[in-house]
């Protein structure tokens, strides 16, 4: 069973700056601060801002369209890796480790916003607990098809996660790009949050 970082890093800085942009759509930290959270350097950080504001996505640190940075952002992104298993319980088997993990989509929308019904469960988990969560699904799960998705990518998807109504979610912008790759009903799901929480 393959659960294992993917296989290329190179884009994880953009996604960084991406990601925490989203969350401090109002400019409230500059470029030096940003560098700092996404632990790049500055020049990087200029280039790759300076970039987005010749695309009137941002000026300076403010996010000007939040769509068309989502937009952006799914078109950049280095897609995680992933494993889809059947588990009896996602939601509570999940919870009941103390291992480091956040839910996306279905379950965090509905955790979030309750527009979508929990079809099935989407959850990132830390790249360094990989072995520890290979142990509970091959006790827990049942390999090839299923109604989980282990997902993992760089550690700094777990940037602003929050508990919301009992289970640990990514952040807002995290989960909105999520939804938007998702595709179908998870689209409207993911244009009502970038509605609320950026307007």
């Amino acid at each position: 069973m393959l659960l294992e970082p993917p296989d290329r890093e190179r884009g994880f800085t953009r996604e960084r700056l991406l990601r925490i942009l989203l969350s401090h759509p109002n400019g409230d930290l500059n470029k030096r601060a940003l560098a700092q959270e996404a632990e790049t350097s500055d020049a990087w950080t200029a280039k790759f801002t300076n970039q987005l504001e010749d695309k009137g996505l941002v000026e300076g640190t403010t996010v000007q369209d939040p769509r068309g940075l989502y937009d952006y952002w799914r078109d950049k992104r280095v897609s995680p890796s992933t494993v889809t298993v059947a588990l009896q319980s996602p939601v509570e088997t999940i919870q009941d480790t103390d291992l480091t993990h956040a839910f996306t989509t279905y379950q965090a929308e509905n955790a979030q916003q309750g527009f979508l019904f929990t079809s099935n469960t989407a959850v990132y988990v830390d790249p360094d607990e990989i072995e520890e969560w290979i142990s509970l699904i091959e006790e827990q799960g049942l390999i090839g098809g299923g109604n989980t998705e282990f997902r993992v990518t760089d550690s700094h998807v777990f940037y602003r996660a929050e508990t919301v109504n009992g289970i640990e979610t990514v952040s807002i912008p995290q989960l909105i790009v999520d939804l938007l790759d998702e595709g179908g009903p998870c689209v409207e799901a993911a244009e009502r949050l970038i509605e609320t929480y950026h307007e």
